[in-house]
């Protein structure tokens, strides 16, 4: 996978959910989001969601199946923003 693009999803989830004790770098990127790992709830999916949105324009729709499967860790969540932001515009030479 894209180690650099998890690292900055780690970053963003810090960042959107205010997680000032918890290191981005440290963060294991197969590790649970909620549960067991982060201990992230559905308000904080919600948040990571609209952050996730905001920076990426990649929408969620709550009726969306795959969400359990998107959210379930960094790695998940960095391989479906991947796969469905728009690609960068093209600059002319």
């Amino acid at each position: 996978m894209n180690e650099p693009f998890e690292l900055e999803i780690k970053h963003l989830i810090v960042e959107a959910l205010m997680l000032t004790d918890v290191k981005p770098e440290r963060m294991d990127s197969a590790a649970p989001l909620f549960a067991g790992g982060l201990g992230l709830d559905s308000i904080d999916a919600l948040e990571l969601a609209m952050a996730i949105g905001k920076r990426y324009q990649v929408k969620f729709s709550s009726s969306d199946s795959a969400n359990r499967e998107t959210f379930t860790s960094v790695r998940s969540l960095a391989a479906y923003v991947s796969k469905m932001r728009p690609a960068a515009p093209e600059t002319a030479l």
